[in-house]
């Protein structure tokens, strides 16, 4: 594998730059000092924003953005195919390529106390979490986090020290490439199932990945995980649990949840109490993930007073709950749910916010994920008031399932649950216009681009 050396920044080419972990990993390289050109389909903020920072970026993916300027070396995403272009220009060339989890390896290696945050889901909102801490303690951590962070205003921050954090992802195992300090594994369901075979195929990835940890270093892991011994036992590094249960290393008692579903809670280490912990993001969930950046923090000896202050400030990231605003007095929440237990945890969360009736606008994510989930969705759909589906996103899919969102609609359908089918935001607009009333609470959810109906919404 091509090596980088870091103390010599070269030109780089980022097939895919606009995607929200690439343009990360392009920002850090063009402030480490190196030459950055990439291309993506179509302009966004974040091509935009790397563009401002003097990044060449390419509309369409074409031979000839690899001809104008030769880099030397050339980073892609596991979305690109070998018929891509610019992917059989790079070959042709015979220049190095690196897949988007080689760089973020080769990264992490430059830093002494590094993390990677890995799960099922919480990924984003844990490594924001435990960056907010790391910041707000004057640690100057580089980050690298899957969505937009208030407190560094994107999704990626340069630090001068030590410390690195960033998502460890299981997709096509892309977390092999790192061996952090400190791992943490949130949760291990089942979910891309395009590429793993099954459940077992997941828990023997995320058993790799815990491998990797440095002998030094700490699993961070929920212990409620199933036949959790086989994902810990015989490790070199240190292994710390959390929970909800006082069998864990760090666990939560006495929770409560003010008006808005926000919870707050003693957290108890080692069977004793150690201090209250209040939040501002919503959800039983949330209180797992701030528990797994405590115990994070704390195996980095940071202390409980700097953990309960940032803990206590940070209000979430993009489209995780995220209020939007208010139409005609129904309130707006986004959410990047995408998978049944993300669905379900978000609708959970939503029953202890203010609400007469919970819309849920869902718009599934890739067609092997809706055949996989079919009943799963329904069922977590359910938890809703009244329910609206939209078309499949297909991401980095073609349809060759023959599945459809009207599936879903049948199996809500049999649950005995009502909901409604709409091919177009046109329509899904009109008809929450005429129905949706003061007081409900809309959530428009999924991982493509659903947001814009309710950003949409706002401008009525």
């Amino acid at each position: 594998m091509y090596r980088i050396n870091f103390e010599e920044p070269v030109h780089a080419h980022f097939i895919g730059i606009g995607g929200i972990s690439m343009s990360g990993l392009a920002e850090i390289l063009l402030k480490e000092g190196f030459a950055i050109s990439g291309s993506d389909y179509q302009e966004s903020a974040l091509t935009q924003h790397l563009a401002n920072l003097g990044a060449k970026i390419y509309y369409g993916q074409k031979a000839e953005n690899l001809q104008e300027e030769i880099p030397a070396f050339v980073v892609y995403t596991a979305a690109v195919k070998e018929d891509n272009p610019e992917y059989q220009e790079a070959i042709k060339q015979n220049l190095p390529l690196l897949s988007r989890a080689d760089l973020l390896g080769q990264l992490m290696a430059n830093y002494p106390i590094s993390t990677g945050i890995a799960g099922t889901h919480g990924k984003t909102t844990t490594t924001s979490m435990l960056s907010e801490i790391l910041l707000d303690c004057g640690k100057n951590p580089t980050i690298s986090v899957g969505g937009i962070m208030k407190r560094i205003h994107g999704n990626t921050y340069v630090g001068d020290s030590p410390y690195f954090i960033t998502e460890a992802c299981e997709y096509t195992n892309t977390f092999f490439s790192l061996y952090p300090t400190y791992g943490i594994i949130l949760n291990i369901a089942e979910d891309h199932m395009d590429f793993f075979k099954d459940i077992h195929d997941i828990r023997h990835s995320f058993r790799i990945y815990a491998e990797h940890i440095k002998p030094n270093g700490s699993l961070i892991i929920n212990g409620a995980i199933p036949k959790l011994s086989y994902l810990t036992e015989n490790l070199t590094c240190n292994v710390i649990t959390f929970g909800l249960s006082p069998e864990y290393d760090y666990y939560a008692t006495n929770i409560q949840y003010d008006n808005f579903g926000c919870p707050s809670y003693d957290l108890c280490i080692q069977g004793l109490p150690a201090t209250r912990i209040t939040l501002k993001v919503t959800g039983e969930h949330n209180i797992l993930n701030s528990l797994a950046a405590a115990a994070a923090a704390q195996a980095m000896e940071i202390s409980l007073d700097s953990i309960r202050t940032a803990l206590a400030s940070f209000e979430g990231t993009d489209r995780r709950f995220q209020k939007k605003g208010e139409v005609k007095g129904c309130t707006i929440i986004d959410d990047y749910a995408h998978h049944p237990d993300e669905i379900r945890a978000t609708l959970t969360a939503a029953r202890n916010y203010p609400h007469n009736h919970i819309w849920c606008i869902f718009q599934p994510h890739t067609y092997s994920r809706t055949k996989a989930f079919l009943k799963d969705f329904a069922q977590a759909l359910s938890l809703a008031d009244n329910i609206v589906l939209a078309d499949i996103y297909p991401a980095r899919e073609t349809d060759t399932l023959g599945i459809s969102s009207l599936h879903i609609q049948e199996e809500l359908k049999a649950l005995g649950k009502e909901s409604y089918y709409f091919s177009t935001f046109e329509e899904i607009k009109k008809f929450i216009l005429e129905n949706c009333i003061n007081g409900d609470l809309l959530i428009t959810m999924g991982a493509g681009d659903i947001v814009n109906v309710g950003e949409s919404l706002l401008l009525q």
